[in-house]
């Protein structure tokens, strides 16, 4: 089921890049936000929310209801991302990513499912991090992407961690039908 998108409304997405926090303030003044990046009405946020040390696509609007439509877990709408790794992904955590896995937030233990997930042939073409992924020559690193549908705090860098596998860098590509596509970090363009 597609969203019935209102011309009322404006929608947008966003690679947010690496290091910015997915709001439009900060209680600190050497941590970006938002609105140093970008320049839309005062009305439009968020939908949803990337850790500071994530990057990819952001959708932000003024429309309360495309927000319950996306995020609600009973809508069962997906999150795909591509997750680079320390170290060489094994078929044995692969498959226990989509079994499941406990991961604890707050201290409370949470039973969460990739949807899929798998390796990728190489890495794919995303534009360079800044700073970039630190280095080291006798560790092999590999990527993943994975598609979840829920949102719970840092849940796929949780899952991953789960199963030993920890995450250098970790880029949200699609959001249901929405995606990154070959988008610049910073970039922002107009959905409908």
């Amino acid at each position: 089921m597609k969203y019935n998108f209102k011309k009322d409304f404006q929608y947008y997405k966003i690679y947010k890049p690496y290091d910015v926090l997915c709001q439009f303030t900060s209680e600190n003044p050497n941590q970006s936000c938002l609105k140093d990046i970008l320049n839309v009405d005062r009305d439009i946020y968020p939908v949803g929310r990337l850790d500071k040390d994530s990057e990819g696509l952001l959708i932000l609007t003024n429309d309360p209801k495309l927000n319950q439509w996306l995020l609600n877990p009973k809508s069962n709408k997906s999150k795909i991302y591509w997750a680079q790794l320390d170290g060489s992904i094994t078929n044995d955590a692969i498959n226990k990513l989509k079994q499941g896995v406990e991961i604890r937030i707050k201290g409370k233990i949470f039973f969460v499912k990739a949807k899929q997930v798998y390796q990728l042939e190489s890495e794919p073409n995303l534009p360079k991090r800044n700073p970039p992924i630190r280095f080291r020559k006798n560790i092999p690193t590999s990527w993943c992407s994975i598609e979840i549908n829920e949102g719970k705090n840092r849940q796929v860098r949780r899952m991953f961690a789960a199963v030993e596998f920890p995450v250098l860098r970790l880029v949200r590509v699609q959001i249901d039908t929405i995606k990154l596509e070959n988008m610049r970090p910073r970039e922002l363009r107009k959905i409908y």
